[in-house]
């Protein structure tokens, strides 16, 4: 079964810095993408980063490339999204979710339809 479960949001200035985690659990990471997306209120949620578990490849949407750096450490079975340069415009909640790849599948896709497996959400607050 797998289960995600972020961590690490919270209350951040502009210009700081918070650092997100994604426990996975009851998957090789290997055979998926894990994402980061956020949802602000009244917008859809968004894709924010992505990482291909098999060679450790990233995507990052234009807006935060820079800013934020999405890594893993497998000994943890745990995706980052470390976030800096932190604006208000990056308040939203954030879910980490995994995609897993079958063969012809993309490797970086964030489409949030193809995604199969979601955490519960953290909030990210940034204050001005």
């Amino acid at each position: 079964e797998v289960q995600l479960v972020e961590s690490g949001g919270g209350l951040a200035q502009a210009g700081g810095s918070l650092r997100l985690s994604c426990a996975a659990s009851g998957f090789t990471f290997d055979d998926y993408t894990i994402g980061w997306f956020r949802q602000a209120p009244g917008k859809e949620r968004e894709g924010v980063s992505c990482i291909y578990g098999g060679d450790n490849t990233t995507y990052y949407k234009y807006s935060v490339k820079g800013r934020f750096t999405i890594s893993s450490d497998n000994t943890k079975s745990t995706v980052y999204l470390q976030m800096n340069s932190l604006k208000p415009e990056d308040t939203a909640v954030y879910y980490c979710a995994a995609d897993y790849l079958m063969f012809g599948d993309l490797e970086l896709s964030m489409d949030l339809t193809d995604y199969d497996y979601w955490g519960q959400g953290t909030q990210v607050t940034v204050s001005s």
